[in-house]
């Protein structure tokens, strides 16, 4: 990060605010799962990228976490006591923070648990596509390159 900047890149926001050991453990995992499909065929491959487009990132887990905290927590404001509501209040401050600098409570839980950012999963999938072969060169135009990564 540059000086004086408070906020820290997007794509970096969560791995900055995690564990070292936890960001080495996801990395390792990442690389036991690439060294799967190193020698594998096509159709392999190409399943496996279809999976990880399925999977869910930190901030899909986060913004669900979220959003039940603060319907349950308003619901129980408006039907058991107005107490509730601090939790619906407190819910929306640490979303906050997390879109700011990428930390919340339940990061550290959420990332031990092995999810990933959304740059760690497309980051397998390119590894993928290169051992696929994606992107030998086909083309010269930038649509070329962008249908290359996209496949």
């Amino acid at each position: 990060m540059k000086k004086g900047n408070v906020l820290p890149p997007n794509s970096q926001r969560v791995g900055l605010k995690t564990d070292p050991k936890i960001n080495a453990e996801i990395r390792n995992q990442t690389i036991k799962n690439l060294n799967l499909f190193k020698n594998g065929n096509e159709a392999d491959i190409s399943e496996r990228i279809r999976c990880l487009n399925q999977e869910w990132d930190t901030e899909r887990v986060l913004a669900v976490k979220a959003s039940l905290m603060i319907f349950l927590s308003s619901y129980l404001g408006i039907r058991i006591s107005r107490m509730w509501f601090l939790v619906t209040g407190a819910t929306s401050v640490f979303m906050l923070w997390h879109a700011l600098l990428g930390w919340c409570p339940t990061l550290p839980i959420i990332r031990k648990w092995g999810v990933r950012t959304e740059a760690e999963i497309n980051s397998e999938k390119i590894a993928l596509k290169i051992i696929r072969g994606d992107f030998v060169a086909e083309g010269t135009t930038a649509a070329d390159y962008l249908n290359m990564a996209e496949k």
